[in-house]
């Protein structure tokens, strides 16, 4: 009896290897191919954009680069290294500008606010003024800073150009502020209160340093947004083919010298605005890798 109820549970047992021809793992493995073949026309653009500027940007590409002023109009020869000094000035004073305000928002989002009225407002204001477009920026600036000459007198200048990127750089630095400190525990916060810190000793001493990698994560990310940008600068920094005299003054940028270079009917001049274009791209490519290195090294 016992071997007649094991041979009958036997063979009531499913047979669950794996066919190959059955509907469902035929519709199963075409989706998988539809979505890797999806997945890879999303990568292509990438691929084909910086193939095709390695490839241009390289072919001419010397020391004489990063050493030499842009050549007039039918000459020889040049570089651009005052428009890679003058991306450098602006960035910085971009970064200079939107780092302290940035994480001053983030900070107060996350550890000052109560989540009602004005702190709503601030971060529906900053989710907007994520989406404005750059060229609005670079005309709110010029509008202010630019046609009001209210810089010592000057119009165009690099610090009117870095108060245009650090617009653009505003909302994900305060974002990211705000994300990485709500991600510190808050037990972190009760020990610290608990034994007598002030609410500034703790967020200076406790919290800010314990969200410092995502916090830099975020602000080299909006480094990376605004050193390409183009358009709030030709309102602002406008371009000048000299080397930069100060922050006062028009300063050439790289992103400024493609758009100008590129339209220009100069083989020399176009060659010169894929060469500037492979260094910005590399520039930005370094920076985006940096921001994903951080990211790892915070989720350890």
């Amino acid at each position: 009896m016992k071997y007649h109820s094991l041979a009958r549970s036997a063979d009531n047992i499913p047979d669950l290897s794996y066919k190959i021809w059955e509907k469902r793992n035929l519709v199963s493995r075409l989706l998988s191919i539809l979505a890797g073949v999806f997945s890879f026309l999303c990568v292509l653009p990438l691929v084909a954009v910086l193939a095709y500027i390695l490839i241009k940007g390289m072919s001419t590409f010397s020391l004489d680069l990063f050493t030499q002023l842009p050549p007039p109009p039918g000459g020889e020869g040049g570089g651009f290294g005052n428009a890679i000094i003058g991306s450098i000035v602006v960035t910085t004073i971009a970064t200079l500008i939107a780092i302290p305000i940035g994480v001053g928002g983030g900070i107060y989002l996350a550890e000052y606010s109560t989540g009602r009225g004005f702190s709503q407002f601030i971060r529906f204001g900053t989710n907007v003024l994520a989406g404005v477009p750059s060229i609005i920026a670079g005309v709110f600036v010029y509008g202010v800073i630019v046609s009001t000459r209210i810089l010592f007198g000057n119009t165009f200048s690099a610090i009117a150009g870095g108060t245009a990127l650090s617009v653009l750089m505003l909302p994900t630095v305060v974002k990211t502020t705000d994300e990485g400190l709500k991600l510190v525990s808050n037990d972190l916060r009760r020990a610290a209160l608990g034994v007598g810190a002030s609410r500034f000793v703790t967020v200076s001493q406790i919290t800010l340093p314990k969200a410092f990698t995502p916090i830099a994560t975020g602000v080299v990310l909006s480094i990376a947004r605004a050193a390409g940008e183009t358009a709030p600068l030709i309102f602002t920094a406008l371009f000048s083919p000299f080397w930069p005299n100060g922050i006062f003054d028009p300063i050439a940028t790289l992103s400024v010298l493609i758009y100008n270079f590129a339209a220009q009917p100069y083989d020399l001049q176009n060659q010169l605005a894929w060469s500037a274009s492979f260094i910005l791209v590399v520039f930005i490519l370094a920076l985006n890798l940096l921001a994903r290195w951080l990211g790892r090294f915070a989720s350890k």
